[in-house]
């Protein structure tokens, strides 16, 4: 639930820091990151795509003046290793 909530606030500071001016797609992916890290975010993946680029996810970001924009998506956790038993 966290995670949604992180994503959900991602998606508003986007909104906000367009307002001090635009930012370079590597710059607000990295930021994004971050925030969902520190929000206990695991397994997942960002990805930049033009604005008219369908893509799985949801839309955390846009940047380039608008034409592109950040994609999240919950990755599948890592399957664990089969446990080995010795005879």
């Amino acid at each position: 639930m966290k995670i949604v909530a992180a994503v959900v606030l991602l998606s508003c500071a986007s909104v906000l820091a367009y307002a001090d001016g635009p930012k370079s797609c590597d710059v607000l992916k990295a930021e994004i990151a971050k925030k969902i890290d520190a929000n206990g975010g695991r397994n997942y993946t960002l990805e930049i795509v033009a604005k008219d680029k369908d893509a799985e996810g949801k839309v955390v970001g846009s940047c380039e003046n608008g034409t592109k924009k950040i994609m999240y998506q919950k990755a599948a956790p890592a399957p664990k290793a089969p446990a080995t038993s010795k005879p």
